[in-house]
């Protein structure tokens, strides 16, 4: 997939329901993806984006909460700790912010963009944001953490977003979808 080709996709595109597969050889391409997904994360103003978000599905993420751009190919969480509840967007989701509860400090493995092996740990707000993107690699979202009085509170949010996915998906065939905005 070309670079030029990504955008964010929204609610009620599927590709944003479907879990990725690991990447099995890191290319040129893999590095291509990886810059233009974070030059669209700086430009729709987020601190986190998933490859699912932008329609493709190998596993790789781009996170920056300000001090530093990570990119994350085969990320996993491998370590949990303590617990913290933020009040969570996306840019997939857009208009939507649900309490979601997530663990406070993480450990995180995966291959930097050369293939190199990443330990990462991280606490609150990173941490938070690395579950949330890995949560796209797995195909779940924001709102899948919503209480039964989110769900009737955002229903009609959710309902327009996937009629305008729906037609943007009929106007461009073979499209995929998107990213987030904590």
């Amino acid at each position: 997939m070309k670079k030029t080709e990504l955008k964010i996709r929204k609610f009620g595109d599927a590709s944003l329901r479907k879990r990725s597969v690991p990447v099995k050889k890191i290319t040129a391409e893999h590095r291509d993806i990886l810059s233009a997904m974070a030059q669209l994360m700086y430009e729709d103003g987020g601190i986190g984006l998933a490859s699912s978000q932008v329609g493709i599905g190998e596993a790789m993420i781009v996170v920056d909460t300000g001090s530093c751009l990570y990119k994350v190919v085969n990320p996993k969480i491998v370590m949990c700790r303590g617990t913290q509840v933020n009040l969570e967007g996306c840019l997939s989701v857009p208009g939507v912010n649900i309490k979601v509860k997530r663990a406070r400090k993480i450990k995180l493995t995966g291959l930097d963009e050369n293939g190199q092996p990443l330990n990462l740990e991280a606490e609150n707000l990173l941490a938070c944001v690395f579950q949330h993107e890995i949560d796209h690699l797995k195909g779940k979202l924001i709102v899948d953490y919503a209480s039964f009085l989110e769900k009737i509170k955002i229903a009609r949010a959710l309902k327009e977003l996937k009629k305008k996915a729906e037609h943007e998906n009929m106007s461009e065939p073979g499209t995929k979808s998107g990213k987030l905005q904590l």
